[in-house]
């Protein structure tokens, strides 16, 4: 096996993962974790086509990624917040609205 299929193997196995959260949990910090998941395979391939090409684009590319990831784990932390807030119970199914 080359190192790069086992890199995208990986990677798929990583974002697998992280789907699987997306869709089982409940709790909003779960969710965004297994999205946090899904973003790191992503940057993964990325780098790894950087790597392949042999150019730097694919690693600022990730770089990239890996900023706006950061700016939504803090976005989404916020609106859990303020969802546990409003209600004692924190569940992604009870989330309609939140008003504050």
């Amino acid at each position: 096996m080359t190192p790069e299929l086992v890199v995208v193997i990986a990677a798929f196995a990583v974002f697998a993962c992280g789907a699987i959260g997306v869709i089982y949990r409940k709790n909003p910090i779960a969710v965004l974790m297994s999205v946090e998941l899904m973003i790191n395979a992503s940057i993964l391939v990325l780098i790894l086509g950087s790597r392949v090409h042999g150019n730097a684009e694919g690693q600022s590319a990730g770089l990239l990624v890996l900023v706006l990831g950061a700016a939504e784990a803090v976005v989404g932390l916020a609106l859990a917040l303020a969802l546990f807030r409003n209600e004692a119970k924190v569940d992604v199914d009870d989330a309609r609205e939140i008003v504050g």
